[in-house]
């Protein structure tokens, strides 16, 4: 199993203040002979609907010396991820969760409004700090 992002913690304690149920740390996709860790695993019940909302969160610290490649690494991932996840679980629903600073940093600048414009990925921006979710990219 792959180490844990620095921020895995400060994600998962964000979900929960939010109001998700953490379901798998981490969500194990099994693609023949393949194990692919997904940082985890939440449910949310919609009480207006009777029914859960399913995500899957991959967490990202983006703090390696470019953040070009650490995008490109993160986005190759995201995409097999959710290709993964279309098969094995389609109610699931994929993010990729980044800091503030992040996305500040990154998703404001042109070529993170041009994935979003794509809808390439979805978002959650979460506060390292105070480990709440500032906001969701669908």
């Amino acid at each position: 199993m792959p180490a844990r992002d620095i921020y895995h913690y400060n994600v998962k304690n964000a979900l929960i203040k939010d109001g998700w149920t953490i379901t798998h740390d981490p969500l194990v996709l099994k693609v023949g002979a393949k194990d692919l860790f997904v940082d985890l695993g939440a449910e949310k019940l919609l009480a207006a609907e009777k029914e859960d909302d399913k995500i899957a969160v991959e967490v990202k610290s983006f703090v390696g010396a470019s953040e070009i490649e650490d995008l490109k690494n993160a986005l190759g991932q995201y995409i097999l991820y959710a290709d993964v996840l279309e098969d094995v679980e389609p109610d699931r629903n994929l993010y990729l969760a980044i800091r503030r600073i992040t996305f500040l940093e990154l998703f404001e600048e042109p070529i993170g409004k041009k994935l979003l414009q794509k809808r390439r990925l979805k978002l959650i921006v979460f506060d390292s700090k105070t480990e709440d979710i500032v906001q969701w990219i669908p």
